[in-house]
């Protein structure tokens, strides 16, 4: 038998397939650098978008927040107006019953009776007054009582004093203005 060495041609066909490798892995190798610097590239650009993005948003969001913060002054402005223009009608709305709370308690008040203070908290009113005698306190109170404007009359204290006449005497007494007879007579107005 005829002896063949193949052992040279088997050497140069590894070196040409460690070679084909060696490039391969190489072409490989650059691919995938290739590949990791676009895709680094694309997230980069990616993130830089988002970031505009947010930008963006955060400009619309803050011209929002001020526009609510204008909004929320001028809502609070409307409900001081809206307040004030409450007392104001109500001050209007109130200022003849001042006007006929004088006048009744004028025609309340008896002959020989005189008014010295009045104070008014709340719907109760604080009177003080000297009377020539208890007699006319006693009349003062019931007119106060028969009153449409005022009810239920209270004397809390009486005092002689002789200085204006034998049975004059000094009185207080506190009287409720009448909430019935003046939604009563708001009505009657409007």
């Amino acid at each position: 038998m005829a002896k063949i060495n193949l052992l040279p041609w088997r050497q140069e066909y590894r070196a040409q397939k460690h070679k084909e490798f060696l490039q391969v892995a190489l072409l490989v190798f650059i691919a995938a650098v290739v590949i990791a610097f676009v895709w680094m590239k694309m997230v980069d650009q990616q993130v830089i978008n988002q970031k505009e993005r947010n930008q963006i948003l955060q400009t619309k969001i803050n011209a929002l927040n001020v526009q609510v913060r204008e909004i929320k002054e001028l809502k609070k402005r409307r409900q001081e107006l809206i307040d004030r223009m409450r007392v104001i009608q109500e001050l209007q709305g109130n200022r003849p019953l001042s006007v006929r709370y004088f006048d009744e308690l004028v025609q309340a008040t008896p002959e020989g009776v005189w008014l010295s203070d009045m104070k008014r908290e709340g719907n109760r009113l604080n009177l003080t007054g000297v009377a020539e005698s208890n007699n006319r306190v006693s009349s003062f109170m019931r007119n106060l009582d028969q009153s449409d404007w005022y009810e239920s009359p209270n004397l809390t204290g009486v005092t002689a004093t002789p200085q204006f006449g034998d049975q004059a005497s000094e009185f207080r007494l506190t009287v409720n203005v009448s909430e019935r007879k003046q939604d009563a007579s708001e009505n009657s107005a409007k």
